[in-house]
């Protein structure tokens, strides 16, 4: 299995863990804030595997903890905004834009500079 998931493009395995993971609070937050009986038990219960789905597809990224924090973070970012826009009709605001600007620039420069 190993050998399968290390052919798995890294960025890849972040934006997957990402998308469950802001999928998964997503599903969280509809539970506790917007149902009751059943239907919270029900995403409650969903929303816990996603995020347990979540952690452990991090955990299996063919990266150092260290090298996946950064790029990670910015790929969040981006996916957790879309998730807000699609689930519950918010758009980001100016200041949310420019503050994931500065995040998505510092989550590459984590990643991917290389001091000499």
């Amino acid at each position: 299995m190993s050998g399968l998931l290390a052919a798995i493009p890294a960025p890849l395995f972040l934006l997957v863990a990402a998308m469950l993971e802001a999928g998964g609070d997503a599903l969280m937050r509809k539970a506790l804030l917007g149902h009751a009986g059943a239907a919270r038990i029900g995403l409650l219960l969903a929303g816990g595997a996603v995020l347990l789905g979540y952690g452990t597809l991090l955990n299996l990224a063919p990266l150092q903890f260290g090298q996946v924090v950064g790029l990670y973070v910015a790929i969040l970012f981006v996916v957790w905004q879309a998730i807000t826009w699609f689930a519950f009709g918010t758009l980001p605001t100016l200041p949310i834009l420019f503050g994931g600007i500065l995040i998505v620039a510092g989550g590459l420069l984590v990643s991917f500079w290389k001091p000499a």
